[in-house]
């Protein structure tokens, strides 16, 4: 599988761009703030149509630029307990951050809605770029924040590296951390059970490509993540 991540303008966003090789279509995940130019840059030396994005959640710095990606045939997939948040993005956004953003960037912040939008369900089976992947919904960090597992593993990695499949945890799980559940949407109870529930049952061979920061693996997390210590699958 052909892996492109790169971190987004703003807040470190890991935007990731899927295929199945040079020259086919491909999935975005989490097109975030300022991430249009090189987006652009790795479809075009790679030979990259999107087919759909894909979004693990909500939150404005993994959605900011979902808009100029979609459009004609290609939607945009969130889970629908957070579908509320693609109808005004910088109305559920803190008024400061986005001062922030237009003090940064210079222009005013803008929003449209896309116009083709799938609310994905829990444990749903998706078939799309030629890559098949699980909606596996974890809510706690936001109502509804998902990973997406995959059965495929990134190029040149395999049981060499010892991972045999992938996951996009978003938000939910990070390299030794774990999502914030402080903010609008968050519940500190509903991240617990899906620690329990969602992330611990993933295999010690799952490469774990998060939201923010680096990758990671889950046997690494389940040995060394604090927030994952004492909780039983």
């Amino acid at each position: 599988m052909l892996t492109i991540g790169f971190p987004a303008a703003a807040f470190g966003t890991n935007c990731y761009v899927l295929a199945t090789g040079v020259g086919e279509e491909c999935l975005v995940v989490d097109p975030g703030i300022g991430v249009e130019e090189p987006l652009r840059q790795v479809l075009t030396e790679n030979r990259l149509r999107p087919s759909a994005v894909l979004l693990t959640h909500g939150h404005i710095d993994h959605i900011y630029s979902v808009t100029p990606v979609c459009g004609g045939d290609t939607a945009a997939y969130i889970h629908g307990d957070d579908r509320y948040r693609l109808h005004d993005a910088l109305g559920h956004a803190n008024a400061g951050l986005v001062a922030m953003l237009e003090q940064q960037f210079g222009t005013a912040a803008t929003w449209r809605e896309p116009e083709h939008v799938v609310d994905l369900k829990d444990r749903q089976q998706l078939a799309l770029a030629g890559l098949d992947l699980e909606v596996l919904h974890a809510p706690g960090h936001t109502e509804g924040s998902v990973l997406f597992a995959m059965p495929t593993v990134p190029d040149g990695l395999g049981e060499s590296a010892g991972v045999r499949s992938t996951v996009l945890s978003g938000d939910v799980l990070f390299a030794g951390s774990i999502g914030r559940t402080d903010l609008p949407g968050g519940d500190g109870a509903a991240m617990q059970r899906s620690l329990r529930d969602v992330v611990l049952p993933l295999p010690d061979t799952t490469l774990v490509l998060p939201g923010h920061g680096q990758a990671t693996t889950m046997q690494h997390e389940r040995a060394t993540n604090p927030y994952l210590q004492g909780l039983t699958a």
